[in-house]
């Protein structure tokens, strides 16, 4: 299959007091290069998934990191063979990721960076506690073996559950990951703020680990669920073989026609 259309996916937590108007030229940069998909915008900074062909990309990518506060932004790419998404929003928020904790800021402090080159040394030892920053329904598709699922549905309960299972007093080191590593950046701020020291998130997210690590050395199960009509990718970053039932959101094969679990054919 063609793969020709370029999926990138973005953020930085920066200060933009201007972020109003940062708008209106991003609409006129991707609906002039038939780019689409989403950006936010917030005083906290930018987060974004676009897709379009690769000089469309290309001129997008090109002005944002013209701006220095970009200039050193990490993008991860990759292909699909149409545009994953049906049209282009650039939205203006409180935060690019909610989390809703006055007391997480990244701007002010986050937890230590590890590479996807050594992840796996670090979540194999037995001292480490490693958290699944996603909703229930992604972590069904796939996760690192032994990773604690928090079980929620939306990421602004996140710090319920740390409050209720972590302390920092016995969990003395605690490594998160998340899909394009955004989520875990920012709750790592949470759980610095409440006293925890050592405090780890996988740069670039799951997406950045698969691209880097060759999956004989892999320790990623199952397949990444990604917020466009992809639904999942796989170890290659390709379209996956799953579906996600949109009513109760149970894992479905691709080849079902309805949702085993509640019956309905409203699957993604």
């Amino acid at each position: 299959m063609n793969q020709e259309i370029c999926i990138a996916a973005f953020y930085k937590f920066v200060r933009l007091p201007d972020y109003r108007a940062l708008r209106e030229p991003l609409l006129l940069i991707c609906g002039g290069s038939g780019v689409r998909g989403t950006i936010l915008l917030a005083e906290e900074g930018i987060n974004a998934t676009i897709a379009g062909e690769r000089e469309g990309i290309d001129r997008v990518l090109n002005y944002l990191t013209s701006d220095k506060r970009f200039a050193d932004m990490m993008v991860k790419q990759s292909y699909h063979c149409i545009i994953p998404f049906q049209r282009l929003k650039v939205r203006l928020k409180r935060e690019i990721v909610a989390l809703k904790a006055t007391d997480a800021n990244p701007l002010k402090q986050v937890g230590q960076y590890i590479e996807p080159e050594e992840w796996n040394r670090l979540i194999a030892q037995d001292d480490v506690i490693l958290i699944d920053a996603r909703n229930d329904y992604e972590v069904q598709l796939g996760n690192f073996e032994g990773a604690h699922n928090p079980q929620t549905s939306s990421f602004n309960e996140l710090p319920g559950y740390l409050d209720q299972s972590l302390n920092p007093m016995r969990h003395k080191r605690v490594a998160m990951y998340c899909t394009g590593g955004i989520r875990c950046e920012k709750a790592s701020a949470y759980l610095l703020q409440q006293g925890f020291e050592q405090v780890y998130h996988l740069r670039g997210g799951i997406l950045n680990y698969l691209e880097r690590v060759a999956p004989a050395e892999s320790m990623w199960q199952g397949e990444c669920f990604v917020f466009d009509e992809r639904v999942s990718l796989d170890h290659d970053l390709a379209k996956g073989q799953v579906a996600i039932c949109d009513d109760c959101k149970a894992v479905v094969a691709r080849a079902d026609e309805t949702c085993p679990q509640c019956g309905s054919g409203n699957l993604l």
